[in-house]
């Protein structure tokens, strides 16, 4: 019985020893989210021993007390009021409901990311809920990941309870009586104390010359940049990107001369002869990392890796392949516009940015003016993540998806219609449409819940990942497609590129780094096949647009933050955002910058797994002023809605 009644709690203790108590037993939770996190997501993190974890989880726990503090700050402070009502039965029942709400909240976006993760590469932050309104059908998406990922539901429920029953372990009482000058007195004191540390706690330091705490910070604790993840918590990502501007001007070069000398993403071509009317297709492929070519990678598993793509093996020995590409992002609303808008995602998301309403050139736009039809295609319900609105401002004359398919028997019952009937459905569409035309398709199979048509269960099987299965398939699906395609009059006057629009779960260690979670594939491929070749170095989704208008020789100036990858004289890098840094990759070089302050070189050949920090063992002044102008230009820009150029 004595048992019994010391579980059930309610023991009187002292306020401030009580006020500890739970806010201790708050941090043990996120440190064993931490290591839920990392045990979940073990092989995305394979540098990390045991020595490098613990120094993880010290880190850690700096970011768990300025989140813990930030939550609870409310709390705190209804609880620490110097005031003998707080006592009563009804006050503190009401301060346990503000507890246990504002915890369990935050405790459940840590808890989404250890299966999230997984699928973005980066902890959750505030821009998920502008992608969250962007489409109702998110909501469905939902339900769909709490279904096939019950018993994370069930650990966070368990948790809630747990803390719940170890909150009301202890009663707080007054440590003086509490109506006395000594309550009041050591009651406004804790009140000071606790708020003194709290703001040191939240800002993650006591000097004056202490900033506060960016996600950035988490690099002083990893040895690599992908390990930041694991050192952040998801609730402190969320705070601290809440209302962020995603651009803001910037000034490390006065002169304009000097700044469109070093870097300019207005483009004057230079054609060799009239405009081109070929057609133009563009494929983007659902998470179709680079890993899963294997014409692409002939040096895994010691040579003897097949890959998962023959189809485009097979294309690519007929095709221009660049096969050192990379992606500008690692969602696919961050796909669309760095691919058809040569706009790459730098610190959120441009379809949801505060300058989402910017005017922009387009592939659509640009060659719509000059006598093409164009349309975007993808088998999900209309209005899916924004594509149709996108669609709509980047120049597409139609949009083409689940409803103009108008069958519902090739609806997979979540993302949309089947790769294989819409990619079908997709070489008739064309077929209809006047020549020359643009465009392109977003395939939607090859992403959870990792599924395949009945029919094709045993012929797709299970692999090492799920998703290797659904890569399978949809390579199929493009076969398939081509054969079709090949057979129709537009085929052979028609340019195809074919990309990823992120990358996502990896098999091998060499694709589990900062670099390579971008690695996507960039083949170009003419019908007639008079396009053939390849070219190592390096590339990305940015320089599609301009590549593809000199391809045409498209004749009138243009802004793109990319290059066009056909001309020897174009300036060749990769630029990503992700960490609360940019990772610009040059030469042999990634280098990575806070917008303040360099962080990090590597040498991504000679160290792939970015293990040995070369930060003033090498200078990279030259690969400075580039990446500096690049972000100079396009924050500027982005503010000054300064995307286009008006031809006549």
């Amino acid at each position: 019985m004595k048992l019994f009644n010391l579980l059930k709690g309610k023991h009187p203790a002292n306020e401030f020893f009580v006020l500890v108590y739970r806010f201790v037993i708050v941090m043990l939770f996120y440190s064993v989210g931490r290591i839920l996190f990392y045990l979940y997501n073990q092989t995305l993190f394979p540098n990390v021993d045991l020595t490098s974890f613990l120094k993880i989880m010290r880190g850690g726990f700096m970011f768990d007390t300025s989140a813990v503090l930030y939550l609870n700050a409310i709390y705190f402070l209804f609880f620490l009021i110097p005031f003998p009502f707080k006592f009563n039965e009804g006050y503190q029942r009401t301060l346990k409901w503000v507890f246990m709400v504002i915890n369990a909240v935050g405790l459940a976006f840590n808890h989404i990311d250890i299966i999230f993760y997984r699928f973005i590469l980066k902890r959750t932050t505030a821009s998920v809920f502008d992608i969250l309104s962007s489409d109702a059908g998110n909501y469905k998406l939902i339900l769909r990941f709490l279904y096939d990922y019950w018993y994370i539901a069930i650990i966070w429920l368990l948790t809630v309870y747990i803390l719940s029953r170890l909150y009301s372990f202890f009663r707080p009482i007054p440590l003086f009586k509490a109506k006395g000058w000594k309550y009041i007195l050591s009651s406004v004191a804790a009140l000071v104390v606790v708020a003194g540390l709290s703001v040191i706690g939240m800002r993650g330091g006591y000097m004056p010359s202490t900033r506060p705490i960016s996600m950035n910070n988490a690099g002083k604790y990893v040895n690599s940049t992908e390990e930041m993840s694991l050192v952040q918590n998801t609730p402190f990502c969320i705070l601290r990107t809440w209302g962020k501007k995603a651009f803001v001007l910037r000034h490390y070069f006065n002169s304009e001369e000097d700044l469109n000398n070093i870097y300019s993403p207005v483009r004057t071509p230079k054609p060799t002869g009239p405009l081109k009317h070929d057609n133009v297709v563009v494929i983007i492929l659902e998470s179709f990392s680079r890993e899963f070519v294997g014409t692409l990678n002939r040096n895994l598993n010691n040579g003897l890796y097949k890959g998962y793509t023959p189809f485009i093996d097979s294309l690519i020995s007929k095709s221009f392949v660049f096969t050192n590409a990379f992606a500008n992002g690692r969602k696919s609303i961050d796909a669309i516009p760095s691919i058809t808008a040569s706009i790459p995602a730098l610190v959120v998301p441009y379809v949801i940015s505060e300058r989402s309403g910017n005017r922009i050139n387009s592939l659509a736009g640009l060659l719509s003016r000059e006598g093409y039809e164009t349309a975007f295609f993808h088998g999900a319900p209309n209005g899916s993540m924004g594509f149709d609105a996108f669609a709509k401002i980047a120049g597409f004359q139609r949009y083409v998806g689940k409803n103009e398919y108008a069958d519902d028997n090739g609806f997979d019952g979540v993302w949309g219609i089947w790769d294989e009937p819409f990619f079908q459905f997709f070489a008739d569409e064309m077929s209809s449409m006047k020549e020359p035309f643009f465009t392109t398709i977003f395939s939607v199979s090859s992403h959870h819940p990792f599924k395949v048509p009945e029919k094709y269960v045993k012929r797709f099987p299970e692999e090492h990942i799920p998703l290797q299965k659904c890569i399978r398939y949809t390579d199929f699906a493009l076969k398939e497609f081509f054969e079709k395609a090949s057979k129709k009059p537009w085929f052979k006057n028609t340019l195809f590129v074919i990309t990823s629009d992120h990358c996502s779960e990896s098999d091998f260690k060499e694709y589990k780094t900062a670099v390579n979670y971008y690695a996507a594939p960039l083949i170009f491929f003419k019908g007639d096949g008079t396009l053939v070749g390849k070219d190592d170095s390096l590339a990305q989704q940015i320089d599609i647009m301009p590549t593809v208008l000199g391809y045409l020789n498209y004749q009138k100036p243009f802004v793109a933050f990319g290059n066009n990858l056909f001309d020897p004289a174009s300036q060749r890098f990769v630029i990503n955002y992700l960490e609360d840094s940019y990772q610009f990759l040059t030469g042999d070089l990634a280098i990575y910058f806070t917008a303040e302050k360099l962080t990090g070189i590597y040498n991504r050949n000679n160290d792939p797994f970015l293990v040995k920090n070369l930060l003033g063992q090498i200078g990279c002044e030259n690969e400075q002023r580039l990446f500096k102008a690049v972000i100079q230009q396009f924050n500027n820009r982005m503010v000054q809605n300064k995307l286009v150029i008006e031809n006549k």
